[in-house]
């Protein structure tokens, strides 16, 4: 069969197996369409080369770890690769103010802004599904309050009633979500920038 013919997870093997020849195949197919998206999002094409670059060695290094599990999607997952790395440009390259998480730092002032670049909504946006992700970690009581407090705008009042809880009750829910949420984002070592 000709390298052309070969799915992508085929030719993974091949070159876990040690065939080099197969990565370049994977490279040469999927270059062009990851470099312009990277391009797309950054807007700068040096930059735009060196996230490309990472990224291609990113996959190799999690190929060659082991890591890479086969799921017949390896553009999209080389494509998530190349998003995140863009996004990780913005954030070591100041272009948000960092937050440190702090008593008086709450989680959701860095989902709220004025007028956004298109860079700073996509950063934006990732954060926010970053967080809403990790309300999942959250004891089911303070994740009832966080995501009717933050995502359908209730009162703590309009809470209180819909969960049958004092006012005090739901603010001391939303408090520990609060601080149960910056220790996840301390044990995972995330960084939350915008």
């Amino acid at each position: 069969m000709k390298d052309h013919e070969k799915i992508d997870n085929q030719l993974i093997r091949e070159y876990i197996e040690g065939n080099n020849a197969s990565f370049e195949v994977l490279v040469h197919r999927h270059s062009k369409k990851v470099f312009a998206y990277i391009m797309m999002i950054v807007n700068n094409r040096d930059i735009a080369e060196d996230i490309h670059q990472d990224t291609f060695l990113k996959v190799i290094h999690t190929i060659k770890s082991g890591k890479y599990n086969e799921e017949g999607k390896f553009i999209q997952w080389v494509m998530r690769i190349a998003h995140n790395l863009s996004i990780d440009h913005f954030r070591r390259n100041n272009r948000m103010p960092m937050m440190e998480n702090n008593d008086t730092f709450d989680i959701f002032d860095v989902l709220y802004g004025q007028e956004l670049s298109v860079e700073d909504k996509m950063v934006r946006d990732q954060i926010h599904s970053d967080v809403k992700s990790l309300l999942d970690y959250l004891p089911e009581e303070q994740r009832e309050v966080m995501y009717m407090r933050h995502y359908q705008d209730m009162s703590f009042k309009d809470i209180a009633e819909q969960t049958n809880v004092s006012i005090n009750t739901a603010l001391g829910r939303m408090r520990y979500a609060l601080i149960n949420l910056r220790k996840i984002i301390d044990e995972k070592e995330i960084v939350l920038s915008y």
